[in-house]
């Protein structure tokens, strides 16, 4: 069984990565909030899907429901509309996927 404070940590850790990913991706489409909108913005994501999937259950609907109202934050957030949204999500996912195959191997095996 996994510990509460294990979970918490992981938690941490997830939210820390997700809120770099989205602050450099933001800057490189010319976004200028601060790294706090883009914590926001992770917190919010989390947020949003845990929600769903809990109201739900998991599944291609659940994640279309959660990814649209995540749009809607990331647009009012960044104060950018939805095609931009659109596009900064995509590349918040690749580039979150990416770091997500990478970092668990970083530590080796545990």
């Amino acid at each position: 069984m996994v510990s509460s404070t294990s979970v918490l940590l992981m938690f941490v850790i997830a939210l820390i990565v997700s809120t770099v990913i989205i602050y450099v991706i933001t800057k490189l489409f010319g976004e200028t909030e601060s790294i706090t909108t883009a914590f926001l913005a992770a917190l919010i994501g989390t947020v949003i899907y845990t929600l769903v999937y809990y109201l739900i259950g998991q599944g291609l609907i659940a994640a279309l429901i959660a990814g649209i109202v995540w749009l809607l934050a990331l647009g009012y957030l960044y104060k950018i509309g939805w095609v931009k949204s659109l596009l900064i999500a995509i590349v918040i996912w690749v580039a979150a996927s990416f770091v997500g195959w990478f970092l668990p191997t970083l530590l080796g095996p545990i």
